[in-house]
């Protein structure tokens, strides 16, 4: 199976140009499986501490407006995060958009930071606490988004229920790069799954800016088999999903809770 990670600005897909380029760049990858970073489709919200639902209002519908448009990146899987209102609560989805059946809801993100430049916490409810597996064409996927990568338990429970893939979609500063990609190495060798991530890059807020690195990493011993970068903000990788199959028989995955 075919999948990329990526790296990309936070106002990206508010420029036609901008979409239009980044599109094409996706379509050249001839993927299966496109992950884009965390609530990509609209500027990073929870950099300031004071939250505004017009705002959010105002993300929702860009994510409405781009959503529609998943078609024009020529993928069959596109998987990412987006903000929605659910009775009357602000939350942040994990999404499957497949080219064949369209968008499936898929994890409502649980563990919300509260600090400066992602005061998640104070603009949006956690969801539910349910951490299932989507299975799309016989692959099964789980979602760890962002902050969610360090709770290992759910990455030790998707061992259990036999993913291929752990998606992690992103907003992470660039002062914090290698924890991350400890955490996605780490999270791999837990899951027995291969973990892709997919980040903002460039300018936050003030005196801080997102450090893009999305990876792609093997399930049994947590090899970086590529990172994203400024010059290369997109990484495609063919993947032998009968690896994180093998991965849940030996250590550690086979030792019981």
């Amino acid at each position: 199976m075919k999948v990329t990670v990526c790296e990309l600005p936070e106002d990206w897909a508010q420029s036609e140009e901008r979409w239009t380029e980044t599109a094409s760049a996706i379509q050249r990858q001839h993927s299966d499986l496109v992950l884009l970073p965390e609530m990509p489709f609209y500027r990073w919200l929870a950099g300031s501490p004071q939250a505004d639902p017009a705002r959010w209002q105002s993300a929702v519908a860009a994510h409405d407006q781009q959503m529609a448009r998943l078609h024009e990146l020529s993928t069959p899987i596109v998987i990412g995060s987006r903000p929605v209102i659910d009775h009357n609560r602000r939350h942040n989805q994990g999404f499957v958009w497949e080219a064949t059946s369209g968008y499936q809801p898929a994890h409502t993100k649980y563990y919300l930071p509260d600090e400066a430049g992602f005061w998640e916490a104070s603009w949006y409810r956690r969801g539910d606490g349910r951490f299932d597996v989507v299975e799309v064409n016989g692959v099964k996927i789980g979602f760890l988004i962002c902050t969610e990568l360090w709770f290992n338990a759910h990455a030790r429970a998707y061992a259990a229920q036999g993913i291929h893939i752990l998606v992690c979609p992103r907003a992470t500063p660039h002062t914090s790069v290698d924890t991350w990609v400890t955490g996605g190495r780490t999270a791999a060798v837990v899951s027995g799954a291969f973990c892709l991530s997919s980040n903002f890059n460039g300018p936050h807020v003030d005196d801080m800016a997102f450090g893009g690195t999305g990876w792609i990493i093997e399930p049994e011993a947590g090899h970086i088999l590529g990172l994203t970068s400024d010059k290369h903000p997109f990484l495609t990788i063919d993947i032998d999903l009968s690896l994180a199959e093998n991965a849940k028989q030996t250590y550690p995955r086979y030792v019981p809770d």
